[in-house]
């Protein structure tokens, strides 16, 4: 890697994370001119990266432009937050960390949380939006208008699109526990400094607000992702790999994602090559796996033709990838790659592992009548509405209904054994109890201690830091089934063909996205296999196009039948 300065870095494998910086331009208004950002705190510009992009030029790399935007940072001291809706933290806050969880640490920083608050724009704003959209920056992409994330709009985006809209929300998030930096979430638009003035405030709370950094756009260079591998190495150079924006994402946590695999399989990689070792395992994760194997195959597979953000309808497993369970999916993967090196977070695993096992057990052994259920619980809710007497449902299945919650079944499971174990005690001794002779071979006889245990497991309750975990793989136990059939059948229907006469407009698909039928519209995919490489096109929208075209044409198979019939 040879830098701007002429020094050389030497290495087997390199990861290019170059964010906003690849031949970025920075626009406030009509003003254009060159960098990557602004500094924090600052009004000087972080120079961009021309000669890193016309390198991957020369090495014949497809680049292209995408914008991104910042909002105007407030002073908090000029805020009238009393006028405003608070959004306090969570409390108490619910640590990231299973670690945490299980060793019943609290987080860092829990006596210094703090608010956010709601303010919204208006018909005032929206009219200075509008007024003054001639003074917005022209961009290289898209005949000017730029190309930016559809699904994170600038406020002019917004009030365009949506004119009939009388308000959009927007969020003052603090910048920092000791900050008076204010970040108004929602409402980017490089306008001139004055009319973001003008914009703020027209607003809630914001009538006296002072601006301490205009906001701005930047325009910056990617690289179609199509040209790299899972592991985000590229196709055409061994050991250089890319992640972040320079894949075409945006979004903090999509960066992260991408640092991860690459960062982790450029290492891995020229650790081996170092010791002479053959080439380790990738580190790649599948679509139903984890949300960042969607993001990855997404764009290695599909690329991109807009700033990428990933959404929960985008993985056709999303009823698997929860967060309540990505310890339990990806520990372990972490651990055979290295990543995971601390034997406390493998002993945490497996503890959960066993806890929520052991609480699922339990739930599927524990059974009563429907009507015991109905009268212990809340009636119809539990028992449902024509309930057969003498039918017996485990815990398992009557958590599987709507509104019932895990506390609800496990404290009727508690009850019960309260009740048992009363009538346990109530029994003599097993000394007293039995008289088994000394040549008796039958079966082992439980002994009242062993019963006594056995109850006392009925009143533990499933501890917070597998509640959810249990509450969800039961709930959701028979959707996911339901969604990998669905998969296996749309799968086996990559080849066939889609009928040139669909009509793809809400009123036919009404669960589809605006970009979806946007997209399809504009394609026109033949087979399910083309409408499956459109970026955009979420698979569970596939698999009920899928559907919508087997049912369609069992309606038009039996017309012609009947038809057939009715001339004989």
């Amino acid at each position: 890697v040879k830098l701007a300065n002429g020094r050389e870095i030497r290495s087997r494998a390199v990861v290019v994370t170059t964010g906003t910086f690849l031949r970025g331009v920075l626009m406030i208004g009509h003003d254009r001119y060159v960098g990557g950002r602004h500094l924090r705190d600052s009004e000087e510009v972080e120079p961009p990266s021309v000669g890193l992009a016309k390198t991957l030029e020369r090495f014949g790399f497809p680049l292209n432009r995408l914008k991104t935007g910042t909002p105007a940072r407030l002073d908090a001291r000029t805020i009238d937050f009393d006028v405003l809706v608070e959004q306090p933290s969570e409390t108490p806050p619910v640590p990231f960390s299973h670690i945490r969880q299980g060793t019943m640490q609290n987080v860092p920083n829990i006596d210094k949380l703090i608010k956010c608050y709601q303010t919204e724009t208006n018909e005032e704003t929206h009219k200075i939006v509008m007024e003054y959209a001639h003074l917005l920056p022209q961009y290289d992409a898209l005949d000017g208008k730029g190309n930016g994330p559809r699904y994170c709009p600038s406020i002019f985006k917004k009030v365009e699109r949506f004119p009939d809209r009388q308000k959009h929300n927007s969020f003052l998030e603090p910048e920092g526990i000791n900050s008076n930096i204010i970040y108004p979430n929602g409402m980017s638009g490089p306008y001139p400094e004055e009319i973001q003035l003008k914009i703020m405030r027209s607003m809630k709370g914001l009538s006296n607000v002072d601006i301490l950094s205009p906001g701005y756009d930047v325009e910056y260079d990617f690289v179609n992702p199509q040209c790299l591998t899972h592991t985000l190495e590229t196709k055409s150079i061994h050991g250089l790999y890319l992640a972040g924006q320079i894949c075409g994402t945006t979004g903090y946590e999509e960066a992260a994602a991408q640092g991860i695999v690459a960062g982790a399989n450029a290492g891995r990689s020229a650790g081996a090559a170092s010791k002479g070792d053959k080439a380790p395992s990738p580190l790649v994760f599948g679509r139903d796996e984890a949300y960042i194997g969607v993001l990855i195959d997404d764009l290695v597979t599909r690329g991109t033709s807009e700033p990428y953000r990933m959404f929960t309808s985008r993985a056709e497993y999303r009823i698997s990838l929860r967060a309540d369970n990505a310890d339990i999916r990806l520990t372990r993967q972490g651990a055979n790659h290295g990543l995971v090196i601390d034997p406390n977070r493998l002993d945490i695993l497996e503890t959960r592992e066993r806890m929520i096992g052991e609480s699922i057990h339990r739930l599927q052994n524990f059974k009563l009548l429907k009507t015991e259920w109905g009268q212990r619980g809340t009636g119809d809710q539990m028992a449902g509405n024509n309930p057969k007497q003498f039918q017996k449902k485990s815990a398992e299945e009557i958590l599987q209904m709507p509104h019932v919650t895990l506390d609800a079944v496990e404290g009727i499971i508690a009850k019960e054994g309260e009740h048992l174990l009363e009538l346990e005690q109530q029994k003599v001794d097993d000394e007293e109890e039995l008289n088994v002779a000394d040549d008796y071979d039958g079966p082992p006889i439980e002994t009242k201690a062993h019963r006594i245990n056995k109850i006392m497991t009925l009143l533990e309750p499933s501890p917070l830091s597998i509640y959810d975990t249990v509450e969800a793989s039961i709930k959701y136990k028979s959707y996911a089934a339901r969604q990998e059939r669905d998969m296996d059948s749309w799968r086996k229907a990559q080849g066939q063909k889609i009928p040139p006469d669909l009509v793809y407009e809400h009123s036919v698909f009404p669960t589809f996205s605006s970009e979806e039928l946007e997209k399809l519209r504009a394609i026109q995919p033949k087979t399910f296999a083309e409408a499956a490489q459109i970026s955009g096109v979420t698979p569970q929208s596939l698999v009920y196009l899928h559907h919508f075209v087997m049912k369609r044409g069992k309606q038009r198979d039996r017309l012609r039948r009947a038809e057939e019939l009715s001339t004989q």
